[in-house]
């Protein structure tokens, strides 16, 4: 309730602000990934869960759940309206033929499995990129495959785990088109995501982020110079033409 009412209190005359749960669970940040053209949901997501959300967001807002069996969406998949960084081993296909070797199956059994599977294996990283809006692209951050747990990006910058290498930071820095730095949330947590979020103008931390984090993490998303000014005006206006 104090999160959601922190939130409110910051954000609601501007966005919307939804409450809601995900799998009948509350950490509906680990289990969703989202940006201003889409919100993916796992499969766990209950069809209830799934018309509220679709209800309470502008209908420029793709909202569709995603048959994936690693379903912390949140822990995934990291964004933001352009680039998608997506866990290495999503939807993979040598993968499956690990289970199907697993299960024993003959060589028949296995490529019936596969021929039929292919669709989906495909559909699954192009859903991302279609709901999302952006280009899609498989990475690991500091050697970590749960991108969504060690990266928090926005379109002006990104925070990273603290062990990533310069040359990763380049890398990385290059396919999202912003800058990126390397550091810690909540007194040297190394899970970024789980410790903050953040859009183009403001970010929310845990109570035991550092004035030292707080600076850094100011700094690299620009939010000094980002207050909800002509960003801010265009999506009242676009919200307002929504729901009116």
């Amino acid at each position: 309730m104090l999160c959601f009412s922190t939130f409110e209190a910051e954000l609601a005359d501007v966005i919307p602000v939804v409450k809601t749960s995900i799998g009948g669970t509350r950490i509906v940040g680990r289990l969703c990934a989202g940006n201003k053209n889409g919100l993916l949901l796992p499969n766990t997501t209950t069809d209830q869960e799934l018309q509220h959300l679709r209800n309470s967001l502008p209908d420029e807002v793709v909202v569709q759940r995603v048959d994936e069996r690693l379903s912390a969406l949140g822990n995934c998949v990291v964004c933001n309206d352009h680039v998608a960084l997506i866990h290495t081993d999503l939807d993979r296909l040598d993968l499956l033929l690990q289970v199907c070797q697993a299960w024993q199956l003959d060589l028949y059994n296995i490529s019936f499995v596969l021929s039929h599977s292919v669709l989906f294996v495909q559909e699954t990283e192009e859903l991302i990129a279609d709901v999302l809006g952006v280009e899609v692209f498989r990475q690991t951050i500091a050697g970590n495959i749960l991108v969504g747990s060690y990266g928090v990006f926005s379109n002006r910058g990104g925070l990273v785990h603290p062990h990533t290498s310069i040359e990763d930071l380049d890398e990385l820095s290059t396919l999202l088109q912003v800058p990126l730095v390397a550091g810690t949330v909540n007194r040297g947590s190394e899970v970024i995501g789980a410790g903050m979020i953040v859009n183009d103008w403001t970010a929310f931390c845990g109570l035991d982020t550092t004035a030292t984090e707080l600076s850094v993490i100011e700094s690299v998303f620009k939010l000094r110079e980002s207050q909800p000014s002509a960003i801010v005006d265009e999506m009242r206006k676009s919200l307002i033409d929504t729901f009116v």
